[in-house]
């Protein structure tokens, strides 16, 4: 599972460069005045005034080009800061080069880029300070000093000066920019820490709302099914009002069982439960579904002998969630396709339907998540919550697998579901905390690639 969930909260707030800027700004003209007023020392007040006002400019320009909270992406931030450092050499060439005690400044954009911006794009700042720097060793105006008494430092002091910076600023593009790697990595482990802890608690949730359910529930079932039993003593078995009552009673049936299977989920051992191929799973899983009038098919294919699992609760009803899904939007017939190699297992639910509403494919799987011009009306006149597929890729989540939802490639029409596992890790089983491991994100990448060719049909 590859997480970035801090990318662009990273990006340097285009508020926060004004600031810095207008800081630079205020300080800038403090030293020129300084100098040149308070020290009487003589300098080229119009240029630097210029240079000065210059960085005033793009400052005006970004505020009335961007909202306060606006992030800008790394280009135009190298671009910016860029352009702050080569504003600095202006002012220093100005003012004596590397000779002015104000070069260590050449530091500021380098540790701002390092901190926000990434690698490749910190190198180049470093790179261009180093030029920069070379470039005032010969090139500047003197020193501003006391008229009549020039200033002429050692051409090796200007050097070690050089050298100090050069060094500077590579150890601290270098520092910084690991320091703040590390942090990123640790905000992006909370931010996948909270994500699975909100959907942990999501579940929790749910599992006292379907105890309260199926408390809630139990005693109308009841009462419909007495009902349905005097009806059926009064009207003849046969014929059309018969044949609706009996279905009727079966559909009570099936609530109970479902509620039943609500209250119980997880709390059976699987010592005791036992072992499933992955032809008898799915046939397990699709034989409540078999009299709603959609024709399913089970597919096999596979290299070597069929992997064996043991049976999970959760496996189960969230496989079986998704095959009722299917079934409620399928025009017609409801494919599960099983394949396995030595390495992987994977199960792919295809349906002849309409597909994912385009506006939501993106956010499958997400709670609460309905569109009522989608899949996830099942009448037309109402709608769920959304928790259904939810639920299902969570469990399924749980028992060590990977789901992809999307629609079929055309010139197929219809949604598809892959439910991926390691092979191992299907016939084994596989503990909740190993489900965000280091490694996960790695095997992903090569779940995916599998995932690609089973989504593949052929």
């Amino acid at each position: 599972m590859d997480i970035d969930l801090g990318h662009r909260s990273r990006r340097p707030r285009v508020d926060t460069l004004v600031r810095l800027r207008w800081l630079a700004v205020t300080g800038q003209c403090a030293a020129v005045i300084g100098t040149y007023f308070g020290l009487g020392f003589p300098l080229p007040i119009s240029l630097c005034s210029l240079v000065i006002a210059a960085s005033a400019w793009v400052n005006i320009a970004l505020r009335i080009r961007f909202c306060h909270s606006d992030r800008l992406e790394d280009r135009p931030a190298f671009y910016l800061m860029t352009y702050d450092l080569l504003q600095l050499t202006a002012l220093l060439y100005l003012t004596g080069g590397l000779e002015n005690p104000f070069a260590m400044l050449f530091l500021a954009p380098v540790m701002i880029s390092a901190v926000s911006l990434s690698a490749r794009f910190t190198a180049s700042l470093t790179f261009l300070v180093i030029i920069c720097a070379t470039s005032l060793i010969v090139y500047h105006y003197p020193l501003p000093w006391f008229p009549g008494q020039p200033m002429n430092l050692p051409f090796l002091y200007t050097v070690g000066i050089w050298g100090g910076i050069v060094l500077g600023a590579s150890f601290t593009a270098a520092y910084a920019w690991r320091v703040a790697e590390e942090a990123r990595r640790l905000a992006d482990a909370l931010a996948a820490t909270e994500l699975v802890l909100a959907r942990e608690q999501h579940l929790t949730q749910l599992d006292g709302l379907a105890a309260a359910a199926a408390h809630e529930l139990g005693t109308p079932l009841a009462t419909i099914k007495l009902v349905v039993k005097d009806l059926q003593k009064q009207f003849p078995a046969s014929g059309p009002i018969g044949e609706d009552f009996a279905l009727l009673m079966q559909e009570v049936e099936r609530c109970r069982k479902i509620l039943g299977t609500l209250t119980s989920l997880g709390s059976e051992p699987g010592e005791i439960i036992g072992n499933l191929t992955l032809g008898h799973l799915l046939e397990e899983v699709v034989q409540p579904q078999r009299d709603f009038g959609i024709s399913i098919t089970i597919l096999k294919e596979g290299d070597g002998k069929e992997p064996v699992c043991r049976r999970n609760p959760g496996m189960l009803y969230g496989l079986g969630n998704l095959v009722e899904n299917a079934i409620d939007f399928a025009s017609g017939e409801v494919r599960l396709i099983a394949r396995w190699t030595e390495t992987i297992v994977a199960i792919v639910i295809e349906d002849d339907g309409p597909g994912f509403a385009a506006d939501v494919i993106m956010r499958l799987g997400e709670p609460y998540l309905t569109d009522k011009a989608g899949r996830h009306v099942k009448t037309g006149d109402g709608a769920g919550l959304g928790l259904g597929l939810f639920i299902a890729k969570t469990l399924l989540e749980r028992a060590g697998a990977s789901v992809s939802m999307a629609n079929a490639p055309p010139p197929g029409h219809g949604a598809r579901i892959t439910i991926l596992w390691p092979r191992a890790t299907f016939e084994h089983g596989r503990t909740y905390n190993n489900l965000f491991s280091p490694g996960t994100s790695a095997a992903s990448v090569t779940w995916d690639r599998k995932a690609e060719k089973v989504n593949g049909d052929g």
